[in-house]
């Protein structure tokens, strides 16, 4: 038989084979096979196409990457039956699947990176951070020759806008702005603003007005360059010293726009007492900054997945004296974990929680999985998850698998989690692999 009339054939005989057998599971199974999968070594994985055929398999890298344990590069295979790939080394590995031998079906870059370790956190922590930029927060009518007017949204700027410069120069504090205000409202002249909205740089001018009851200068705004809280530690990588908190990005109260991070620290930070989680209504952990509580770290990025930054040592009261492995989001399952938080004082302590549902989350994303308090002590003392607990780790089976990071209002036992995943790779630890309405307060 003519060999391009053959190919044809078996295309027809493929096609007719998908729409024949289970229209949905065989054909989604294939679908929602990933093109890239990260394994750590020592950790097996598995490719699930459930589809009742024969392939061959193979993988460029036998010594990287091995197939159902064999040693060979290539072996032919039931697809009915998951794939195990059992990885030998760090390295890069493709596994292609050929139907029939002949068609390909699937190729499937595997990436095997060495072990990680890190120290599950818990502990409370005080955060404050400096915004890079002065942050629009509201809007105020200045009264000025008898007319009520604000010459900021006069000029545009609107709740959530960013200042960066103010003619010409770099805002990195609030108290620049009054002596360059009142420079231009004497020289009658209006200020050159650089600004950034939603990412974008932009740029107008604002003619400050004179205030007759209080004597100075005005913009029309209401102004923050800072920003305070509570929250909890989640990992330090000993290695690279680096730490990871809160699961969530830090918002400004006001206007819940990310704060871009200019400078930042985190401090040791006592429990002194909680507020209990009600139908209804978070509670919260109220905590203070120890007077003599020495900087733990600083602050050098706020993403989607929480804090991340430099610490030069393990923080005190870790219950852990060794690191422990983490788990990749396609490790985590339904079932029984752990999450380690503070309840009181500094001491961290160890409650139970079940996870209930885990989302399939090839790339980064927020609500990784869903989990449920269950430990009685932790509910009779919070009523469930508060505020100030997000970042919490969750470990299952000896294994960081993620973080608290919000809590459902209507049922405060329960809430989601991130995967940890996410995590170390927006602080650098692990490596990107990617580009970067339910009624929900942060834990």
């Amino acid at each position: 038989m003519n060999p391009n009339l053959r190919k044809k054939l078996l295309g027809f005989i493929l096609a007719f084979f998908l729409c024949f057998v289970g229209t949905a599971e065989p054909v989604l199974s294939l679908a929602a096979l990933p093109d890239e999968i990260r394994l750590f070594t020592g950790q097996q994985g598995r490719l699930n196409l459930a589809m009742p055929v024969q392939a061959l398999a193979s993988v460029d890298r036998p010594d990287v990457l091995q197939l159902n344990g064999s040693t060979q590069s290539a072996l032919n295979v039931s697809l009915s039956r998951p794939l195990k790939l059992d990885p030998q080394q760090s390295g890069k590995a493709e596994v292609t699947l050929k139907l029939f031998g002949t068609i390909p079906l699937k190729t499937v870059h595997v990436n095997i990176m060495p072990e990680l370790k890190v120290y599950p956190g818990g502990q409370t922590i005080g955060v404050k951070v400096k915004s890079a930029g002065i942050l629009v927060v509201g809007h105020h009518l200045v009264h000025s020759s008898g007319i009520k007017s604000s010459p900021g949204e006069i000029a545009g700027l609107k709740l959530g806008d960013l200042l960066t410069q103010m003619d010409g120069v770099l805002l990195n504090d609030v108290t620049k702005v009054a002596q360059i205000v009142e420079k231009a409202g004497t020289a009658k002249r209006p200020l050159d603003i650089t600004f950034k909205r939603n990412g974008k740089e932009m740029k107008t001018k604002l003619t400050p007005a004179y205030d007759a009851e209080d004597h100075s200068w005005r913009l029309g705004l209401f102004i923050r360059d800072s920003a305070a809280g509570v929250g909890t530690l989640t990992f330090y990588a000993p290695q690279q010293k680096v730490y990871g908190a809160l699961g969530h990005v830090i918002t400004d109260m006001n206007t819940q726009t990310p704060i871009e991070v200019g400078s930042g620290q985190i401090l040791q930070s006592n429990v002194t007492s909680i507020s209990r989680s009600e139908e209804g209504e978070p509670g919260e952990k109220r905590a203070h900054f120890l007077k003599d509580g020495r900087i733990l770290g600083n602050v050098e990025r706020n993403t989607h997945f929480g804090i991340f930054g430099k610490m030069d040592e393990k923080p005190s009261h870790s219950l852990y004296r060794e690191p422990i492995p983490v788990a990749l989001a396609g490790e985590v399952k339904a079932g029984p974990a752990e999450i380690l938080t503070v309840v009181e004082g500094q001491e961290v302590e160890r409650f139970k929680v079940e996870i209930i549902h885990v989302s399939r989350q090839d790339a980064p994303a927020t609500k990784g999985m869903v989990l449920r308090i269950t430990d009685p002590r932790l509910i009779k003392k919070t009523g469930g998850i508060v505020q100030g607990m997000s970042g919490s780790p969750i470990v299952q089976n000896g294994k960081l698998i993620g973080a608290v990071t919000h809590v459902f209002v209507n049922d405060p036992k329960s809430g989601y989690g991130c995967f940890i995943e996410w995590m170390l790779q927006d602080s650098g630890v692990l490596p990107s692999t990617h580009n970067n309405a339910q009624n929900l307060k942060a834990g």
